[in-house]
C-alpha cells in the first residue's frame, strides 16, 4: 500500500490509480485485465485513497492516499472500520490477510475454499448498513471477483444495485465474461495491461530475481508471475534447458505443482507451434528451441495438454500423467521435425 513516501509497491500502477481516481463517477469500478500485474494492489490502492482524510493534490498524484494520516494507518494495518476484503479463504495467508483468530485453522483437513461464498456477502451488507464510522466512505473489495459463486453473486447483485450513499465497490477481475453480465453492466470498467518491459524488469531486479529477462518472457510479460516462479525454486537456465529436455524425452517440472506443470508445458507447445507456422515465440529465446516445421503432431500433443489442464487439480496420479505428457510431446516433437536426407 502507499506510505509516507508515496513509493508504489509496483511502479507501473501509478498511470491507472490516477487514471482511475480521476475518471470514476461510479459507486463500483472492475478493475479488468490478466492475472499477475497487480489487480489486487490496484484494487487496494483505489481503497485506500478513497478512506484517506487527506489525500495529495500534488501534480501526477492527484486524489492518492497520503499514507500519513490516521485512515491510512489503520488500512495499512489491517484494522480499518470502514473497510472490507472479500477474498477466498485459499488466498488469505498468500495475501497476508489472516487474522491471529484464524491460524488454527491451519489444522483443520478440509482445504481452504476457492470460493467467495455468500456468508462473505451476507457479512459484508450488514457491514454496508452501518454508519461510516470515520465519515469519509465505506469500501468494500472484491478479489478475484470471478470466485464469487452464484448464491453470493446474486446476493452482491442487490447490493451493487441499490448502494448505502458512501457505499463503494472494487471489484478485480482476470475473467470479467464469468460474472453475471448484470454485475458487470453495473461497474465502471477499469483495464488493466500488461506493464511495459523496462519498469517490469527493474521491479524484477529489485526483488532479486536472477534472469528477469527469460522469466518474464516465460511469465508472458506478468512481472508478478514471474516473481512467484523464482520464489517457487524456477531458474532461467532450467527455463532455456525445458525444450531440448523434452526433445530428449527427459522429464522435468516433476517438483512443480500439477496445474503450473501443465501450464509450462502448454507454453512450450505455443511457442514450438509459431515456429512451425513461421512466427516468432513467445515464452522462450528462439535459440533454447527445436524448430519444427509441421505443425499437426503439435496439434494433437496440445489437445493433450488441453484435456489434462481440466483435472489438473486432481490427477489420478501425478507422476504418471507428466512422464506421458513428456512422452507425447517429445513423439509430437519427433514427428514435427523436418526429415534428413
Amino acid at each position: 500500500m502507499v506510505g509516507p513516501d508515496q513509493q508504489l509497491p509496483l511502479p507501473w500502477l501509478a498511470r491507472p490509480l490516477s487514471q482511475a481516481l480521476a475518471t470514476a463517477r461510479s459507486h463500483a469500478l472492475l478493475v479488468q485485465g490478466p492475472a499477475g500485474v497487480g489487480q489486487f494492489d490496484l484494487a487496494m490502492l483505489l481503497g485506500q485513497a478513497w478512506l484517506c482524510e487527506t489525500p495529495l493534490q500534488d501534480a501526477g498524484r492527484q486524489g492518492w492516499a497520503c499514507g500519513n494520516c490516521a485512515s491510512c494507518h489503520l488500512f495499512q494495518s489491517h484494522t480499518h472500520p470502514d473497510f472490507m476484503l472479500l477474498l477466498p479463504e485459499a488466498l488469505r495467508e498468500q495475501l497476508g490477510w489472516v487474522a491471529d483468530s484464524e491460524a488454527p485453522v491451519k489444522e483443520s483437513k478440509t482445504k481452504p475454499s476457492r470460493e467467495i461464498k455468500v456468508d462473505a456477502v451476507r457479512a459484508m451488507l450488514s457491514f454496508a448498513q452501518a454508519t461510516s464510522a470515520r465519515g469519509r466512505a465505506k469500501v468494500v473489495v472484491v478479489y478475484p471477483a470471478e470466485a464469487l459463486n452464484t448464491v453470493a453473486a446474486n446476493a452482491l447483485l442487490k447490493t451493487l444495485e441499490e448502494p448505502a450513499g458512501v457505499l463503494r465497490f472494487v471489484l478485480a477481475s482476470t475473467a470479467p465474461e464469468a460474472l453475471l453480465p448484470t454485475i458487470r453492466s453495473r461497474c465502471q470498467p477499469v483495464p488493466l495491461a500488461l506493464p511495459d518491459t523496462a519498469p517490469s524488469l527493474q521491479w524484477l531486479k529489485a526483488q532479486g530475481v536472477e534472469g528477469p529477462e527469460i522469466l518474464l518472457a516465460a511469465a508472458g510479460g506478468r512481472p508478478q508471475e514471474a516473481r512467484d516462479w523464482f520464489e517457487a525454486g524456477l531458474r532461467a537456465s532450467a527455463w532455456q534447458q525445458l525444450p531440448q529436455r523434452l526433445a530428449r524425452g527427459e522429464v522435468a517440472l516433476g517438483d512443480w505443482p500439477q496445474p503450473r506443470a501443465i501450464d509450462a508445458l502448454q507454453r512450450l507447445c505455443h511457442d514450438l507451434l509459431r515456429l512451425a507456422h513461421g512466427a516468432a515465440p513467445s515464452y522462450f529465446p528462439a535459440d533454447s528451441l527445436p524448430k519444427p516445421k509441421l505443425a499437426a503432431p503439435l496439434h494433437a500433443w496440445e489437445a493433450q495438454l488441453r484435456r489434462a489442464a481440466r483435472h489438473a487439480e486432481h490427477p489420478v496420479n501425478a507422476g504418471l500423467l507428466m512422464e506421458s505428457l513428456f512422452a507425447q510431446g517429445q513423439q509430437a516433437l519427433r514427428e514435427a521435425m523436418p526429415r534428413r536426407g
